[in-house]
């Protein structure tokens, strides 16, 4: 039986739009800290800031590399990686090179991901697929690549495509990995069903900017169940 705790551990706690504010990133933190979210994601300008934040807590503190596209040059990401293990990062989600999977390039995929994952060996790597714009087949391929590349996890969204994480994409993802690696569902999870969803399906980690809510409606759900 899932307790708060093991709940609140599995969210990754995200604030990632373009224009949140110090304020908004000091109160993502405050709310880690009360309800002991597992991870905290922000932008790498609030890295700093977020570290300092969380420092006496357990949660962890990520950032995005290559957000939202993954269309920048591996050194570019690798450069962006390293700056933020440097700075305190010790998760790290890069988005892959979708235009390369998709122009059937997988050699330069992997090794996009490969230099991501071995330039940042003290972090937790996850690969970011954007499912919404691939076929089954490139999904596929995007988990052998990211596997045989080394990563933690591979992660369905941003949060910026035109959909999200669905229960299918996660029990092919988990299937695809074969237990070589996890599975993080995210984009446009924002209640309690479909963070148990995902989690039936086999995610083992979520990203949601709802988490707050989420955690709230399972404390609810709980108080009704005692009457």
């Amino acid at each position: 039986m899932m307790d708060l705790q093991n709940l609140a551990a599995l969210l990754d706690h995200t604030l990632l739009r373009p224009e949140a504010t110090k304020a908004e990133v000091l109160r993502l933190c405050e709310e880690a800290s009360r309800y002991g979210f597992g991870a905290i994601f922000i932008h790498p300008c609030y890295l700093d800031l977020a570290v300092s934040a969380v420092a006496d807590t357990a949660t962890r503190v990520g950032v995005p590399i290559g957000f939202p596209f993954g269309s920048q040059t591996t050194n570019t990401k690798v450069n962006e990686a390293v700056e933020a293990g440097e700075r305190g990062a010790v998760e790290l989600d890069m988005v892959i090179n979708i235009g390369r999977l998709k122009s059937g390039e997988y050699d330069a995929v992997r090794a996009d991901i490969a230099e991501f994952v071995q330039a940042t060996p003290g972090a937790g790597h996850k690969v970011i697929l954007e499912t919404c714009y691939l076929t089954q087949p490139e999904k596929l391929m995007a988990c052998r690549l990211a596997v045989e590349a080394g990563v933690d996890y591979v992660k369905t969204s941003t949060g910026f495509g035109p959909s999200g994480a669905t229960v299918e994409d996660v029990r092919l993802l988990k299937e695809a990995v074969a237990g070589r690696a996890k599975v993080k569902a995210s984009g446009g999870i924002r209640d309690l069903k479909s963070v148990l969803a995902m989690l039936d399906a086999g995610a083992d980690r979520i990203g949601t900017s709802a988490s707050v809510a989420i955690v709230e409606e399972w404390l609810k759900e709980q108080s009704r169940k005692l009457g």
